[in-house]
């Protein structure tokens, strides 16, 4: 009988959580509520912030590395999410390009390129910071650059969200990326790798080197793999 009733209460719980879900998706499908409606219905808006709070407390858990502090927005998710269809007031946006500046730090040894090869496999690698991993396991993170973007021309399949990288390095003027003209390139793709925000205030690309989801090694390997010559993003 105390299991049937256990069991009973758990399928209650979890119909009231279905039921909630349901209702915050309708507020959004209805354009009533939700990031991106631009404020036009503050109570809609508190109510939508509300439902999300709870689904948080009630359905989300600390498991190894991945904390519910991951669900925790900072100033500009939040200035973003809010934002109507994500377009923020240019001075806005201005402010938080600037501050993600701040956070760059350019390679230690002032080289910027590593092993394109390196930087293949992380770019077909999807996987990072799972539940099971260990902190100590950074290096088993992969960029999933696939995902969202064009990089060699015998890839078959590969995500549209972003541009296209292919011929990454003659599109953006580089011969040969040891060049001292080569330099502001460089900087430049280092820069929106690192922390994408430092040039798209509202930027979906993922905050490689500024949320620690790449080393400084792998960055690297990224970056050859979209300058060296002989690499198949520029053949």
């Amino acid at each position: 009988m105390r299991r049937r009733q256990g069991g009973a209460r758990l399928m209650r719980r979890a119909c009231a959580r279905a039921a909630l879900m349901a209702g915050v998706l309708l507020l959004v499908v209805a354009g009533c509520a939700g990031p991106g409606n631009g404020g036009a219905n503050p109570q809609a808006d508190a109510a939508f912030d509300a439902a999300i709070i709870w689904l948080k407390a009630a359905s989300f858990r600390d498991q190894g590395i991945a904390t519910v502090a991951r669900l925790q927005q900072d100033q500009a998710d939040a200035a973003c999410s809010k934002a109507a269809a994500g377009k923020l007031p240019d001075e806005e946006a201005r402010r938080i390009q600037q501050e993600s500046r701040k956070s760059i730090q350019l390679p230690a040894d002032g080289r910027f390129l590593g092993d394109w090869k390196a930087g293949e496999a992380l770019a077909q690698n999807g996987r990072g910071m799972t539940w099971a991993d260990k902190s100590s396991q950074a290096e088993a993170n992969g960029g999933g650059c696939y995902n969202c973007h064009q990089l060699s021309a015998s890839e078959i399949a590969f995500g549209t969200i972003g541009p296209s990288l292919y011929q990454y390095a003659s599109v953006h003027g580089v011969a040969d990326p040891n060049a001292a003209s080569a330099r502001t390139a460089l900087e430049t793709a280092w820069a929106k790798l690192y922390d994408s925000r430092a040039s798209n205030a509202c930027s979906g690309m993922p905050r490689f080197g500024h949320a620690g989801l790449l080393n400084e090694r792998q960055l690297k390997d990224l970056m050859a793999l979209l300058f060296d010559p002989a690499s198949p993003v520029n053949r």
